[in-house]
């Protein structure tokens, strides 16, 4: 979750092409309007107020670049979010990504697709996929680890206030938004590739030891 959003002029922040978190190297270049056509120029040759400000950024880890106009990323067209967990469903990866395709352009709607997301990887995990709040609670009855639990509450509450009139402001805060990507990341970890793992490393065991803790917990 250790992750940091895109903006002009930042040293360090997460790459939205390698998804690292690394240094930045910038570039300036003006766009001036020279009469009948316009052209760039650096800005140790000229004194007019520039047209455009236009930056460039390169990330150090993998050398690709960042284009910016007026402080905001154009190139690439991708809000700089985490890209989702490996292990996240397929169904919610297409609603993740959709999230993060709007997430520069509306916060709030970013943010009401990852509650959608939320609603369907709850009954992926077992509840019935109609009311979030009741899923959450049925899956705490069952022993939720209480930092999931408040993973998911916070992408259920800051969801419902994206739609519906609340004391979150969402429409120009992108923070809020921002941290609900790795929020969901951190559940679909937490509650499907660990557990994986867990298995996968447990079925390595030799067999006499996985019958006699088997037994053992009978």
């Amino acid at each position: 979750m250790n992750h940091i959003i895109p903006e002009v002029h930042l040293v360090k922040f997460t790459c939205p092409y390698c998804n690292t978190l690394s240094q930045q190297k910038w570039s300036d270049v003006y766009l001036y309007n020279s009469g009948d056509n316009g052209a760039f120029f650096n800005t140790t040759h000229l004194n007019q107020t520039p047209v455009e400000e236009i930056n460039s950024s390169t990330c150090e880890s993998c050398g690709k670049h960042h284009i910016w106009i007026d402080g905001k990323m154009i190139q690439p067209d991708s809000s700089g979010v985490p890209v989702p967990a490996e292990d996240m469903p397929e169904e919610i990866k297409v609603i993740y990504f959709e999230a993060r395709e709007v997430f520069t352009k509306s916060p709030r709607a970013s943010a009401a697709l990852l509650r959608l997301a939320l609603q369907h990887l709850c009954q992926h995990l077992g509840g019935e996929g109609k009311n979030i709040n009741d899923d959450i609670a049925k899956l705490v009855k069952a022993g939720l680890d209480a930092r999931v639990q408040r993973s998911l509450d916070i992408v259920r509450v800051t969801g419902n206030n994206a739609v519906h009139p609340g004391q979150l402001d969402i429409v120009d805060n992108n923070d809020i938004a921002a941290r609900l990507f790795g929020l969901l990341n951190f559940i679909v970890e937490a509650m499907i590739t660990q557990p994986k793992q867990i298995e996968a490393f447990f079925n390595e065991l030799p067999q006499g030891a996985r019958e006699a803790i088997e037994k053992r917990d009978a």
